[in-house]
């Protein structure tokens, strides 16, 4: 793939894909910038460049349809507050309107269009959509790691018909680390998995069979283990149609020579509630009437001795329910952890990227992706198809 740096931007209309799709509250705030701050180095880099800048973002969920609420207005004031320059705003991301402001953009100037998927043809990847925002461009810059395991017009097709293609600085790093952790690994190399689904994520246990040392699985998905090796776990969330693969998940990473390590030790309760009476037991002796709620103190003992002998460490979804304290210790306590390792240490997306954020943790880990699902499908040694997108792109100019 082409870069950035490989690009004459000065007077160019330099159309990038952006991930946005950041939470707001009911004053439409920005509560959490993490994705916008991801992309101020690329969008720096034009604007200092004299490219002209045409951003582009989805938010939220909106079909097809104009929701006013999920308008990208208010992520264009405050990105106008973070860069401390003007940010043009249009009344949509297609259209005369819009084509008129693109003409009308300086060098250096930034507009930042309305909403991709008020159009339904956006997720649709449709063609003609696609020419419409292709003809906006100069070049084409995917800075959306986020989004690029989905082939939508704004991250697909309209690769195909602008005449130059880069990935941006946050997509170039996303898949350095990656690739460091994964495809070259300093080894003994641990896969951290929690989560609550082991339905979610066998393509990702099956395929790091073939390169991890260590697999430390924890949360409700580790449930489905514990119960597959003969083990009560009473109330907790199992996926009993899933019990014959956690077995031979187990099976085969014993043939590969994959240390899999499991929960000794729960905190369990009735239910999952703030205010509930807990309890710390072994994971052979989970009352019936209790629910395995997060890992106890032994577990983070004994999962943070395997952690500390290792090269490189990934993490992906949280070792227990950790959005409702008092359950959410041990996935604070091994995002602490992480930050004092002497390793590369690589955490992928959602709740654990939250995680280490609520933690401070940030800046003491490796890296910290902004993708939840484009992560999981590299883990599943997919190709993604916006990656995918470039590297044709790159390879036809």
């Amino acid at each position: 793939m082409k870069t950035l740096e490989q690009l004459n931007l000065s007077g160019k209309r330099v159309f990038m894909r952006v991930d946005f799709n950041v939470p707001l509250d009911k004053q439409q705030r920005v509560t959490d910038d993490l994705r916008v701050q991801a992309v101020l180095p690329s969008i720096r880099k034009v604007v200092d460049a004299g490219g002209k800048l045409i951003l582009a973002s989805h938010l939220g969920r909106p079909k097809g349809k104009v929701v006013p609420e999920l308008s990208l207005n208010p992520v264009g004031s405050y990105l106008a507050e973070v860069l401390g320059r003007p940010v043009k705003m249009a009344p949509d991301c297609v259209g005369e309107a819009v084509q008129g402001l693109v003409a009308g953009l300086g060098n250096g100037e930034i507009l930042l269009l309305e909403n991709l998927r008020f159009h339904g043809e956006e997720e649709k990847n449709d063609e003609a959509f696609s020419r419409q925002l292709a003809a906006l461009a100069d070049i084409y810059v995917n800075d959306a790691f986020a989004v690029s395991h989905r082939a939508h017009a704004s991250v697909h097709g309209i690769t195909r018909y602008v005449p130059l293609c880069a990935a941006g600085y946050q997509l170039e790093n996303e898949i350095k680390y990656f690739h460091q952790a994964m495809e070259e690994p300093k080894r003994p190399l641990a896969m951290i998995i929690g989560g609550a689904k082991v339905s979610s994520k066998i393509g990702v246990l099956e395929n790091l069979l073939s390169r991890a040392d260590h697999l430390v699985i924890g949360g409700a998905m580790a449930n489905t283990f514990l119960k597959a090796q003969g083990k009560d776990v009473g109330k907790s969330l199992v996926e009993d149609d899933h019990l014959e693969t956690a077995t031979r998940l187990l099976k085969a990473a014993a043939e590969k020579g994959v240390q899999v390590h499991l929960p000794l030790d729960a905190v369990v309760a009735p239910r999952m509630e703030a205010s509930v009476e807990v309890r710390e037991v072994p994971v052979d002796a989970v009352p019936a009437d209790a629910q395995i709620l997060d890992v106890g103190p032994k577990t983070i003992a004994a999962f943070e001795e395997v952690l500390k002998g290792c090269k490189t460490v990934v993490w992906n979804g949280p070792l227990g329910a950790f959005e409702t304290p008092p359950f959410h210790k041990g996935t604070f306590a091994i995002a602490e952890f992480l930050g004092t390792l002497d390793a590369l240490t690589v955490v992928g997306g959602g709740d654990s990227a939250a995680a280490v954020r609520q933690g401070g943790m940030t800046d003491k880990v490796s890296y910290v992706s902004t993708g939840g699902g484009a992560f999981l499908e590299m883990l599943e040694g997919k190709i993604l198809p916006g990656v995918a997108a470039l590297e044709e792109c790159s390879g036809r100019s």
